[in-house]
């Protein structure tokens, strides 16, 4: 085994021929950075896995961390070592050592609707835990398999798909879920997070070296420990605020997942699901192909079908291991790859994930590193995803790529919105009433809980669109806006129905008839335009 500790920046582009074979180490400096992000991105979404499981579900503890993290955990290190070896074997068939394996972990959007939109109604509606979470698995199974099946016809999909049209719904997702959420993290506590944000500035856009070659984003880490541990003295006021906190520690219980899915495979309740499963697999599908191709636009191109393949392969291991949520590329590989991290960070992170949640140490983890510690580090890959969109696409392009940018800042607001009336204890848009707001916020509403329901096609369309329209492809245009139209016939864009757990997808015939003829007149006059100017 080898490792390389030298200026992570100087391996971004040594290609040493394709018939030969390049030196690879296992770990480099920026693959050291990169783990810190990476890991730091996992263990929140961890952390909120078993917040959620245990408040809203009914889930005990002792399952949560017995069955629940460790099956999680052993679908995270199958994903990360694959791509790892997935990185390395282009590496050698490339002769460029600057390969940088895709990043992997727990898809956020689908753990969010798995809980609220399928084992927290369960639970509500029947105190009985253990059927939510045999609901909640029989889900993340299906959705394996739709992510598995998508596998082998997605390819098409991405060749056909311009790629402002691709970058701009990974730029949406990084600007506002990703980058607001950790700004929010770093200014509620600035003295644990301001120093490590200034060293990620200096290190990774000014490519300032360190003295011993230290990673930055390991300094950022631990200098934000540091100061979050500082005691509250009068010149620390403000900065200091971790304290410990010694909670006892849950028996874990091991469950077997298997039985418990086929028990509940044999029940109708198994397929009351499917309006929120098959869109989650469909986005995570979209979502792992962007990605993708925010990768080959860094430089690095894998393998569609390969890539997705484990996608779904992952997650159907989460199933049957216990977790009830499904793994996923992750968005962020341009950051990486610009912060010097390779193929080895990935492995490392998925080694690390797996020892931490099979021997109990992910919740001393969360006490002893503050997540403010390691925001500058996710804030700034949600910069770098952001500034690909422009950069990797024509000049031309940038106002495609802005009008991709709408529907998932406007997704993000609605989460917004969603989650202040929860902390209210209103919960929902259907507790407060629509008929509680003024017309004009009324019309506000409506517009932007219409724009949210299926964001990332709403964004990966209009982007298309907008460049067929700016290179005067007008007939492609139509068809882009026809797709549009048909997507919103069946309710897969656009249409929406308020529940007491929050806003869900309305699946069905000609659900939104106005949406839809707008889009169809729009399609026909791009077909007159073409005629036009032919």
């Amino acid at each position: 085994m080898s490792f390389s500790f030298d200026d992570p920046h100087a391996h971004n582009a040594r290609p040493v021929g394709p018939n030969t074979q390049p030196n690879l180490p296992w770990l480099t400096a920026g693959d050291l950075d990169g783990f810190v992000g990476l890991f730091i991105d996992n263990l929140v979404q961890l952390l909120v896995i078993v917040g959620l499981c245990s408040a809203l579900c009914g889930i005990p503890a002792g399952v949560v961390f017995g069955t629940i993290l460790p099956g999680a955990a052993i679908s995270i290190l199958l994903g990360n070592l694959f791509y790892t070896w997935q990185a390395r074997q282009v590496a050698r068939a490339t002769g460029d050592t600057s390969i940088t394996a895709l990043p992997y972990g727990i898809n956020t959007v689908s753990m969010f609707a798995f809980v609220f939109f399928v084992m927290a109604p369960v639970y509500r509606a029947t105190d009985d835990w253990q059927l939510a979470y045999a609901l909640g698995l029989v889900a993340c199974l299906f959705s394996g398999i739709l992510e598995t099946l998508g596998a082998f016809v997605a390819e098409p999909l991405r060749r056909h798909t311009p790629r402002p049209a691709l970058l701009a719904t990974l730029a949406a997702i990084a600007i506002g879920f990703i980058s607001m959420d950790f700004i929010f993290r770093i200014f509620n506590q600035p003295g644990a997070a301001l120093l490590p944000l200034g060293i990620i500035l200096a290190h990774y856009f000014g490519h300032l070296k360190l003295p011993g070659r230290v990673p930055g984003g390991l300094l950022a880490l631990v200098a934000g420990t540091l100061f979050a541990w500082l005691p509250a003295w009068p010149f620390f006021e403000g900065i200091g605020f971790m304290q410990w906190h010694a909670a006892p520690r849950p028996e874990p219980q091991t469950l077997s997942a298997i039985p418990r899915m086929l028990d509940v495979l044999g029940t109708p309740k198994a397929y009351e699901y499917f309006a929120v499963i098959i869109p989650m697999a469909l986005f995570s599908i979209l979502g792992s192909l962007q990605n993708i191709e925010s990768a080959e636009a860094a430089g690095d191109r894998f393998d569609t079908r390969g890539s997705l393949l484990m996608n779904g392969v992952g997650t159907i291991a989460a199933a049957c291991a216990g977790s009830a949520f499904p793994t996923t590329i992750y968005i962020g590989h341009p950051g990486w790859k610009a912060m010097g991290a390779r193929q080895g960070y990935s492995a490392l992170n998925g080694l690390v994930i797996f020892a931490l949640c099979t021997f109990g140490g992910i919740g001393l983890i969360s006490r002893v590193v503050p997540i403010e510690a390691g925001a500058a580090i996710v804030f700034w890959i949600a910069l770098v995803i952001t500034a690909q969109a422009f950069q990797a696409s024509a000049p031309k392009h940038a106002p495609a790529v802005a009008l991709g940018l709408i529907p998932g800042l406007v997704a993000w607001g609605v989460m917004l919105v969603e989650a202040t009336l929860g902390a209210t204890g209103i919960f929902t848009f259907k507790a407060v009433g629509l008929e509680a707001f003024a017309p004009t916020a009324l019309a506000a509403v409506q517009g932007m809980l219409t724009v949210e329901r299926g964001f990332m096609f709403t964004s990966m369309i209009w982007a298309s669109i907008a460049v067929c329209c700016i290179d005067r492809r007008f007939g492609r245009a139509a068809l882009w806006t026809l797709v549009a139209a048909t997507l919103s016939f069946f309710g897969i864009i656009h249409a929406y129905t308020l529940t007491d757990v929050g806003t869900a997808y309305r699946f069905g015939l000609n659900v939104n008839p106005t949406l839809t003829l707008g889009y169809a007149l729009m399609a026909g006059y791009f077909g007159l335009a073409k005629r036009l100017t032919s």
